[in-house]
Order: C-alpha cells, then structure tokens, then sequence
C-alpha cells in the first residue's frame, strides 16, 4: 500500500475537526443547522488554510441523509461516495487548468438536471481567479439565479483579480492565517496519532517556517519525520534537513556588524555554505531575527510578541541592548532587498556576502542617506578609543598607520578668479535650471579654472556626459546659458580625468570657493534709494 502523505490523511473530516478558522467554521454550522444554507460561497485566502478542505466538508453535510451538529456523518451512502469520489453530486474543478468558457458552459449545460442522489448539486471551483474573462460572464447569470438545487463554492489565493459581479453574487468568507500556536498543537496531536514524539521547539520552528499554512507545516513535518525515522524528532535534526541556521548564528553574525568584523562574518557565511546551508532561507530567517530585534528596541513589552524560548530571547535582549533603531531598520531594508535579489541568482553567496560587507562598512553605502547615522556611529567610536588613523580598508583591531598615496596630488584653491567665471560659479543654481533635461549632466561635472585662467568642466575618467557636452549643437546650447547669466561671452572646454584619483583629490573644485551671490535688494523711501 502506497503512503499518503500526513496533510492527505488527517485532512479534516467535518467541521470539529477544522484548526484557525472559528469564524467561518462557526457561521457554517449555524447555517447547516438553521438549514439557512447559501447557493454561492467565495472562500478567499493564503494557500493550506482550509478552504478546499472546508468546501468539501460543505459538499458531503448538504448531501448527508444523517447531518450532525459537526456536519457530514461520514456514514451515509451519500457520504461514502462522495469520500471515495464517486458521486455524481459533486463536480471539483480547477480553474487554472480549465481556463475558457467551454469549460464553464459543461457546468451550465450540467446545472439544469436535478442530482440522482442527495439534495444539491455542488460545483467547488478551485483557483477560480484564473479563469477567462469571457468564461465569468458566462458564469453569471447561472449563479446569480441558480436551480434549487444548485451550490458553488468558489476558491481562491487571489480575490482582487475577481470580477465585482462575481463578488457581489457569492457570500465571502475570508481565511485567516493560522497561528503558530495553533499549528503546533495540531502538529502534537498527529505526532500522537503516529506514534512519534517530537521536541516542541523543533515543532514551533516548523509551524513558523509554514507562515501559517497547515499543509505546509505538515509538509515540512512528513519531510522532517522521514530524515528522523526513528527516536524523538529533535530540533537539530529539524533544522538540518530544512537547512536552516540555529538562532546563536544569526547573533554571532548581528554582533559581526555591529563590530564591523567584516571577516569574521565572512568566515561564518563560509561555514554555512560548506555545511550546505540553504541561503535564501538563511537570509529570510536572519531579516526575521532582525526585525525581533527591531520590535525589542523599538518598545521592551513587545517581546511577549516574539514566539521564541527563553534562552534566545535572553539572547535577543542582548543584542537589542547594543542597537539603535534607525540602523536596525537598514540592515533589515538591505537584507529585505536581498531576499528578492537571490531568489534566482547564480552566484547567492556572493550576493550574500556583499550585504554583509555593505552592513560591516557604511562608508561603502555613501550614496545612502540611512547609512548615515552608521557611519557617524563608527566615527564617534573611533574618536572615543582615540583611534585617529582613518584607514580606508582597515579591519577591527587594525593598527595599520594611515595610507598616504604619493601618486595623487591634493589640489590647490586658485589664487585668483577672474569675474566672469566668478559671476557664472555664484549663478550656477539657476544655469542648472536653465539646462532643463541636461541638468544630470552638469550636476556630475567639476568646474575648474585652468591654468590660462579659462573655464575647464571635467568629467570623470569614461563618463559619455563628456562626449554629450562636447557635441556641437550642445556646446551652443550652453554657450548661450552661460552668456545669458553673465552678460559677456565664456570661453570654455570639456575633458575628462585622467583618472578617478584626479577626478576625486586632483581638480579643485570652484564650487569650494566661489558661493552663490547675494541679491540685491532696494528699499525705496521718499528721499532716497538705499541699496542693501
């Protein structure tokens, strides 16, 4: 005899049986009881919580000739053949698969003839959000005005891509995600029934990783079962065969960044990877940890929120001590990031281990306005150890004197500007105004004074804004805009660095020295003019 897997065979039978979904199980039996029964039914929500399970629950109470207060009997002829799938009664079609409005125009053809037995015929349409536009509007006018013995009960994970006229025909029952507590408990009661014991933490691990789908909890806890045939399933057990990492990795790694042991934290992705370590749920875990830590600084009463053991949450109070909120919530942003970015990359651990790095070192995220308040953090830290040799790649405990490159010559503040260049650099706000589409261009220039005192705008080393600006018909352009601010025509020329070192350190920029011109403002009295 063939297994069948732990979702399969302890699928609920009646509504008793259903785990998270009081709600909905509640209105239901009230209704069955009340005989209050509708003709459509929209069952919405995440995928394994209960919405085809709960339909064909539905399906055998309205058929069963000896109804509970649960539901089906499970004893009837009625509800023995639709058990085994032979029942003429009810018709399960998925939509993903039978798209088009033939397949739609079977169930109405099918719809006018009374069932051969029971009282209704029921019609569960699974994944009913994929079905084609042509075939709903077939669909309509059969379920707004259905036979009397007729029943849809419609599912889906995607609700908002139903049309508003199949919404407004169908009573809605929303499914929540199932709670972790919940999740165990059911999880318990199977591990009972087969016989098994299970560590509870190994059992919350499964139920969070299954972001509150039960078929995916006992997906992973069949999976789990069969790496562990024999003994207690245990959480080490648990975590290898779903590849994941022990809650004090992700501290060690957590306290890596904050000490910027950029290596360290390389050395321990290292470890992982030649553990075999799935990354991508590593990284999704360790956002998760973060955001713990994120909700303990954020507010200490919030760790009753947090479902973890004692002893590592005695841990995560640790590294929320040490942390600030606004740099918390970066590294979550960029490990976020990450999690789309690996999906279905080539190379994940070199993406991996570039987060880590950009986490490590702020001063790589410049361009980041979060980054900021972490690279002013490091630089407080340095200042208080008294650590004044600023070294662009040094490590933790790094006594590397600072590096002073011999090959780049600092550059020197002109000693004179003639006016018509001082006038243009004092207007240069508004000549950047003036340029309308081509702003980008000199926004990321350099004006320079050369040495026969004319205008030099420079561009690093292989920027094409070089080759935009030194068109012809883009030179005029600008000819007229600088002569238009100025009043007098301005001889200039467009290059580009020798290197990126001269771009940087080499070329003083006329921006330093030359700020913006004051405005002239004049006060008018009855004798005079008073220039301000």
């Amino acid at each position: 005899m063939s297994y069948t897997a732990l979702y399969r065979k302890f699928r609920p039978s009646d509504l008793s049986q259903v785990r998270g979904q009081d709600h909905i199980v509640t209105t239901l039996r009230n209704q069955l009881l009340n005989e209050r029964v509708g003709h459509a039914y929209l069952f919405t929500g995440t995928r394994g919580t209960g919405k085809t399970t709960i339909a064909k629950i539905m399906a055998r109470a309205v058929n069963c000739e000896h109804p509970t207060e649960n539901g089906p009997c499970g004893v009837c002829d009625s509800c023995k053949a639709i058990a085994d799938g032979s029942s003429l009664n009810v018709f399960e079609i998925d939509a993903a698969s039978n798209t088009g409005v033939d397949n739609v125009r079977v169930i109405i053809d099918g719809v006018n003839y009374r069932p051969t037995l029971g009282k209704y015929k029921v019609y569960i349409i699974d994944e009913v959000h994929m079905l084609s536009e042509s075939a709903f509007n077939a669909l309509l006018k059969t379920l707004e005005e259905p036979p009397e013995w007729a029943m849809f009960i419609l599912a889906t994970t995607e609700v908002h891509k139903l049309p508003a006229t199949i919404l407004s025909r169908c009573q809605r029952y929303d499914f929540r995600r199932i709670k972790i507590e919940t999740i165990v408990s059911r999880m318990q009661e199977l591990m009972e029934a087969e016989g098994r014991e299970a560590d509870e933490r190994a059992l919350r691990y499964i139920a969070r990783k299954a972001d509150g789908s039960m078929r995916d909890a006992l997906s992973l806890l069949d999976q789990a079962i069969a790496f562990q045939s024999e003994g207690v399933l245990s959480y080490d057990k648990t975590l290898e065969v779903l590849g994941a990492v022990d809650t004090e990795v992700f501290s060690r790694l957590y306290r890596g960044i904050i000490n910027r042991d950029t290596l360290g934290c390389v050395k321990v992705i290292d470890d992982m990877t030649m553990q075999g370590k799935e990354l991508s749920q590593f990284i999704t875990d360790f956002a998760w940890y973060l955001r713990n830590i994120m909700l303990i600084v954020a507010s200490p009463d919030a760790a009753s929120m947090i479902d973890i053991s004692s002893e590592n949450m005695a841990r995560l109070k640790d590294d929320a001590a040490v942390s600030e909120l606004d740099t918390v919530i970066r590294y979550i942003r960029v490990f976020s990031e990450l999690a789309g970015q690996i999906k279905y990359a080539a190379q994940k651990r070199v993406y991996v281990e570039i987060a880590f790095i950009r986490c490590c070192e702020p001063r790589m995220a410049i361009k980041d306005p979060e980054s900021l308040t972490d690279r002013v953090a490091a630089l407080e830290k340095r200042l208080e150890e008294g650590n004044f040799n600023f070294v662009p790649h040094a490590g933790p405990g790094d006594e590397q004197a600072p590096v002073i490159r011999s090959d780049v010559k600092m550059a020197e503040a002109p000693k004179a500007v003639p006016d018509d260049i001082r006038k243009l650099i004092q207007n240069w706000p508004k000549v950047l105004s003036d340029c309308g589409s081509d702003t980008f261009a000199l926004k990321v220039c350099k004006p320079v004074l050369g040495d026969d005192g004319k205008l030099i705008i420079y561009y690093p080393k292989g920027d094409m804004n070089a080759r935009l600006m030194n068109n012809e018909d883009q030179r005029k352009d600008l000819e007229i805009i600088f002569e238009n601010h100025v009043g007098a025509r301005v001889d200039f020329s467009v290059k580009e660095a020798e290197s990126g070192d001269m771009f940087e350190s080499g070329l003083y920029d006329l921006r330093n020295i030359v700020k913006p011109g004051t405005m002239n403002i004049e006060i008018e009295t009855e004798e005079d003019t008073e220039e301000i």
